[in-house]
């Protein structure tokens, strides 16, 4: 079943990974995206490529802007238009463990990843409340779960991001506004690649947004992938925190890029 077919969506990260794949294959099922980032050539590119789609709310457009900064994101959701609903996948990711801190980095990630949703998100739900409907997909990560190595500043931006769409599901119940938030494990995309570990159950993000749009259908508020690690990952968050850090001082401590 396709509920979204007819629907027009503002996308927010849209330039590569699975932004850009969501895009994509939104459009291939007759979803209108407007899509946003910083680069307003690599916007033109995707635009290019995206299966025309025309709706009673507009058809595709793009809207460059800078998530890190409020006045633009405001401007950039009125440029938007109408649209039902919005999926924010901005994300910024650095390998780090706390012995080796980099704060102009921490302040990126955090600035990107979570207070770059609270703008996005309070410059749309006024006017979703108002009119009665909307929808909300926050990108969320497995890593959210609990604390992991060598994640500090990304692992905290994606638990709040959770912790975020909970709140949220509180506040507007009743008010015609749907929140989702998807938790993936790993994905290929150029912020993986700086692992320099192995990553079990590498997903592709062509996949990967096969299953986010899978879970946008079906409605259920969490939408969270590989099956395998997912319940790896619940497991893990429900252990005591004793035997939690117990076993992850057996994990290695490598960050930055592979070789």
């Amino acid at each position: 079943m396709n509920r979204l077919a007819g629907k027009r969506y503002w996308l927010v990260g849209a330039s590569a990974g699975i932004g850009r794949e969501l895009a994509l294959q939104l459009a291939r099922k007759g979803v209108a995206i407007v899509a946003s980032a910083r680069d307003g050539a690599t916007l033109a590119r995707l635009l290019g490529e995206m299966t025309p789609v025309e709706t009673s709310k507009g058809g595709h457009a793009g809207v460059s802007f800078d998530v890190t900064d409020r006045t633009l994101t405001l401007e950039a959701f009125n440029k938007a238009g109408r649209v039902d609903g919005i999926i924010y996948c901005a994300g910024a990711y650095e390998p780090m463990s706390a012995r080796q801190p980099d704060l102009d980095t921490l302040e990126t990630i955090i600035d990107v990843n979570l207070t770059g949703a609270l703008r996005v998100l309070a410059a749309c739900l006024p006017a979703f409340c108002r009119r009665g409907f909307g929808h909300i997909v926050l990108l969320g990560s497995l890593s959210g779960y609990r604390g992991l190595p060598n994640a500090w500043g990304y692992g905290a931006s994606k638990s709040a991001l959770i912790h975020l769409a909970e709140n949220l599901r509180c506040d507007l119940h009743g008010s015609g506004v749907t929140v989702q938030v998807c938790n993936p494990g790993f994905v290929a995309t150029r912020l993986t690649d700086k692992n320099s570990f192995r990553m079990p159950l590498l997903m592709t993000p062509e996949k990967a947004a096969e299953q986010i749009i899978r879970g946008m259908n079906r409605g259920h508020f969490e939408i969270a992938f590989p099956l395998a690690m997912k319940v790896a990952f619940k497991i893990l968050a429900g252990l005591p925190r004793p035997l939690y850090f117990a076993l992850l001082a057996r994990t290695p401590r490598k960050t930055g890029k592979r070789s």
